[in-house]
């Protein structure tokens, strides 16, 4: 039989201590998030003792068909307990999470969210909640049974505005709703009161803009899967989570549109049509370089476009926020694209 090992708090902190003092390099590349301490169980349904405890930065994993923990947590059927305090100033907040298979959210005791017992799809759901000033304990609770495994949860203040009942006559857009083609497909929100529109199909997307219940707009792309879709706003386009939209027309015969449709690398760069996702917060700096010059703060789960990269491939150079650096290849994960195409510099 298997030896599973508990690991409690004091040494998983210990370890993280450890980490840091042996491998200097990795901690200087990434520093900065929210800790959660993870429990992770061998079975489904959070029974027992966790096998496996340690620190996480952020809950925001996909494990795809691996083990989070080889060795310990078995590829599919384990399940995981996420927990933190955060001090939150007096007001409401919308609370966020994905998951493949099910997730359950609680917040100082409340149960917020619950798709625990979903199988076989992945699934987002959110949720307001009015708090008090003060600590908040929150727990995120996942279960992965089979196939892929995804999961990803964040909060911000909730949009406390008027809210339309009817439709875009109660909307504060200055310049209207762009005009939508005879015939094309066109998406309305009907399940969200405020849409975020976001420069990347994923919620770890920038928020780019928001659109209002009601409102209706020329859908001009999507994502491999048909779960996001690109819309055509009055100046520009972006990305929208499609659970929370009607479609007048089969939404799979919009183009799939590549994930790095909304980013404009400056002149002397080529697209090389690579796209990495950020596995934690990260540096950027000037040169591959460690000790070289900070240059932007890199957050969990953004999306870049690596445009060149290290002989050694240590390092990626990336587009962020409209500025080229660099950044340690380790907490990097390339979601499309082949690493090939891009540049030795």
């Amino acid at each position: 039989m298997k030896k599973m090992t508990r690991v409690l708090l004091p040494a998983a902190v210990l370890s993280v201590l450890l980490l840091a003092v042996l491998s200097f390099g990795l901690v200087q590349a990434q520093v900065f998030g929210t800790n959660w301490i993870g429990e992770y169980y061998d079975n489904p349904d959070l029974s027992g003792s966790p096998a496996f405890s340690r620190l996480d930065p952020q809950v925001n994993f996909s494990f795809g068909e691996a083990s989070p923990l080889p060795g310990i947590i078995p590829v599919d059927n384990f399940s995981v307990r996420w927990t933190t305090q955060e001090f939150l100033t007096a007001g409401r907040y919308r609370f966020f999470v994905t998951a493949d298979d099910g997730a359950r959210v609680t917040v100082n005791g409340t149960t917020i969210m619950d798709f625990f017992a979903n199988v076989g799809s992945q699934l987002t759901q959110s949720a307001d909640l009015d708090l008090p000033e003060g600590e908040a304990t929150i727990v995120v609770e996942y279960v992965e049974r089979a196939g892929p495994a995804t999961v990803q949860f964040f909060w911000e203040p909730a949009f406390t505005g008027p809210t339309p009942t009817t439709g875009p006559t109660a909307t504060v857009t200055p310049t209207g709703l762009p005009p939508i083609p005879p015939g094309a497909l066109s998406a309305t929100v009907i399940r969200a009161s405020v849409l975020n529109i976001r420069d990347a199909p994923s919620l770890g997307g920038n928020r780019i803009d928001r659109i209002l219940r009601g409102q209706t707009y020329q859908v001009v792309g999507r994502n491999e899967d048909a779960s996001w879709f690109l819309l055509q706003l009055a100046d520009k386009t972006g990305w929208a989570y499609g659970y929370y939209l009607f479609f007048n027309l089969n939404e799979f015969t919009a183009p799939v549109s590549s994930a790095t449709t909304l980013f404009a690398l400056p002149q002397g760069f080529v697209d090389t049509g690579v796209l990495a996702q950020a596995r934690a917060g990260m540096r950027m700096r000037a040169a591959p370089d460690l000790f070289s010059e900070q240059t932007g703060r890199i957050t969990w789960g953004a999306f870049l476009p690596v445009v060149g990269r290290t002989a050694a491939g240590d390092w990626y150079q990336v587009l962020w926020k409209g500025t080229i650096g660099w950044v340690f290849s380790g907490y990097l994960e390339i979601i499309q694209g082949e690493l090939g195409a891009v540049p030795v510099r």
